[in-house]
């Protein structure tokens, strides 16, 4: 059984992704904290108690809100129809669409997290989101692929997530776009790692595959 939430750990997550929306226009801050309280009728001294200080854990804090309501959509029923590739798409998708209104504020989190003293955190955040898109798949990956999967699906999200942030196509038709042919990039691999039976010299470059997700050719 999992362990209930503190009062603490209930308010953050009930806050968290209207403190993201806010911290459009307040940055990342304990006065989009307030913000957000304000609008949920939540005191704003238990809420910034809720919230870590500093804008790296309210990111964090933002991040896992993401995370869960992902979670909590996707369960098994909704995923049993769906193809791997499509469960992989479309939790990206809704990803994109729940932090649509803090575009803006996921941009500057992004900045925060590619700054030097943060990127381990960064990879670190990317990693755990991979790893619970790949688990609500329903992968049960071990080892080499387990890891393989992980990275190749982070790069991908990455890429996305910069794609989505300059897109101004209707309907992020542009982000669509790219996200497909990520998604085919990253099926071809899998299939071609199911078929694999060479000696270790013959392994796959994983970097290599992650540097062309990240920047593909045109």
């Amino acid at each position: 059984m999992a362990d209930q939430p503190t009062p603490l750990e209930a308010v953050r997550a009930q806050l968290a992704l209207a403190v993201g929306e806010n911290a459009v226009f307040d940055g990342w801050s304990d006065k989009a904290v307030e913000a957000a309280a304000a609008t949920h009728g939540v005191d704003p001294a238990i809420a910034r108690l809720a919230f870590p200080k500093d804008q790296l854990g309210k990111i964090g804090a933002y991040i896992e809100a993401v995370d869960a309501a992902m979670e909590a959509h996707f369960t098994p029923d909704v995923i049993a129809g769906m193809k791997i590739r499509d469960r992989i798409r479309e939790q990206i998708w809704f990803r994109l669409q729940a932090m649509g209104p803090a575009r803006e504020a996921v941009r500057a989190a992004l900045t925060i997290l590619a700054m030097p003293q943060n990127v381990a955190t960064g990879l670190k955040t990317g990693w755990h989101s991979a790893d619970l898109m790949w688990r609500l798949a329903g992968d049960k990956a071990t080892d080499f692929n387990h890891y393989t999967k992980r990275l190749t699906l982070s790069a991908v999200y990455a890429s996305t997530l910069v794609a989505w942030l300059d897109d101004q196509s209707e309907g992020w038709a542009e982000t669509s776009a790219f996200l497909d042919r990520r998604i085919a990039n990253v099926m071809s691999f899998e299939k071609w790692k199911a078929s694999w039976k060479g000696s270790s010299e013959q392994r796959p470059s994983i970097s290599r595959f992650l540097g062309r997700l990240r920047y593909p050719p045109h």
